[in-house]
């Protein structure tokens, strides 16, 4: 009884003063969360428990429902082909390099899956930092979420991989999600036409006038339909939920509040909780296992660095510092490189070694990221006079 209240103090703990703490270091608050979960573990403070677990969990799902209400489908569609195109080529060179680098440097194929991810999550608090008005943010944004329903695509495929390995399960997987992909883009137009046939059904559905948090209800209600969807097709849960955020903005553009609702109460309660719950999963001690941390290094700047050299595809369209920047966003997916760990340990297609060396790889790839970002947008005076008398 004593543990389980002590656990419980301690969440709360976390949860309310972790922003405080990464305003203090100036980084973003989930690696906050995360290393305070794994030194509030290995103090005792944390431990495993069933519920603690499933809060966890459903805060990971929470999380890609939220990554998924920042992308409108409609947008997506409506994209310049030239940007397209470059965002398709951007993507096959990061699995091309990705291929190069783990063959020459002898690494397991889970590298090959691992290097390319790109998440939008951190991407949203970089639009919070230096606005939706910078020439590189809204092309990170959209070659990200592209990027994203590759990656998640992905982990569904490599989450039976790691089961079954190469067997007919896979292909029968692969081919429930090519027909799972098919039939969600049918469900797009039908409800697109639907809703251009009927504009009022958006409004009735979302009341601009709500007392009853009705549009809420009814997110949660299509996030809980399609992680049913998924467990009945026996896919990654994380793709269904993703899929789901992407109706809220798609089709209730008039609740254009909603996704900052809903990103308040998952990053106020739940996601924080999925995040520490990973922290107290990485053991500190492990800090001194030899070639640990030059193997997080080395995971770190293989991911920024096939970045750097896949981003300069979009040189034409804007600045070499633009394309930079643009790889640096894209170079820190940490839920879906803790997500594929996470799997790739369970289903014992990684060791534990590998497991903590991705974890401390996503924390090295923020602080780096984030402080990178900020030289490169805002560099101290003596930089910014320098960059002017070269001018």
């Amino acid at each position: 009884m004593g543990e389980n209240i002590s656990l419980v103090l301690t969440l709360s703990a976390i949860i309310a003063f972790s922003p405080f703490v990464a305003k203090v270091l100036k980084i973003p608050t989930t690696p906050v969360e995360i290393i305070l979960g794994s030194v509030l573990a290995f103090g005792g403070l944390l431990h495993e428990h069933e519920l603690f677990e499933l809060v966890a969990e459903f805060g990971f799902l929470y999380l890609m429902f939220i990554a998924g209400t920042e992308i409108n489908l409609k947008k997506i569609i409506k994209i310049d082909k030239s940007i397209l195109n470059r965002a398709f080529i951007y993507l096959s060179l990061l699995y091309f390099l990705s291929f190069i680098a783990s063959i020459y440097l002898q690494l397991s194929n889970v590298f090959i899956v691992i290097l390319p991810l790109i998440s939008v999550g951190l991407i949203a608090t970089l639009k919070k930092e230096y606005g939706k008005n910078t020439s590189w943010l809204p092309l990170a944004m959209v070659v990200g979420s592209i990027g994203e329903i590759v990656s998640i695509a992905v982990l569904t495929v490599a989450s039976e991989a790691f089961q079954t390995g190469i067997s007919l399960m896979l292909l029968k997987t692969i081919g429930t999600l090519v027909l799972f992909i098919s039939l969600i883009l049918i469900l797009f137009y039908a409800l697109r036409m639907l809703f251009w046939w009927y504009p009022e059904l958006g409004p009735i559905l979302m009341p601009h006038l709500d007392n009853k948090e009705q549009d809420f209800r009814l997110s949660m209600a299509i996030l809980f339909s399609f992680i049913a969807l998924m467990l009945y097709l026996d896919l990654e849960l994380a793709f269904g939920a993703f899929i789901a955020g992407m109706f809220i903005p798609t089709f209730f553009e008039h609740k254009y509040q909603l996704p900052g609702k809903l990103e308040s109460y998952g990053f106020g309660f739940v996601v924080p909780i999925f995040f520490v719950h990973v922290g107290t999963s990485f053991n500190l001690s492990a800090l001194y296992v030899d070639g640990l941390i030059v193997t997080a290094l080395l995971v770190s700047a293989l991911m920024i660095g096939i970045r750097a050299v896949a981003a300069m595809v979009f040189n034409q369209s804007g600045s070499p510092k633009d394309s930079l920047l643009l790889a640096l966003s894209h170079s820190m997916p940490l839920t879906l490189l803790i997500a594929i760990a996470t799997l790739a340990y369970h289903q014992h297609s990684i060791d534990k070694f590998h497991y903590y060396a991705f974890i401390l790889a996503s924390l090295f790839e923020v602080i780096f990221v984030m402080l990178a970002i900020k030289l490169i947008v805002h560099p101290p005076y003596f930089i910014a006079k320098l960059y002017k008398r070269e001018a």
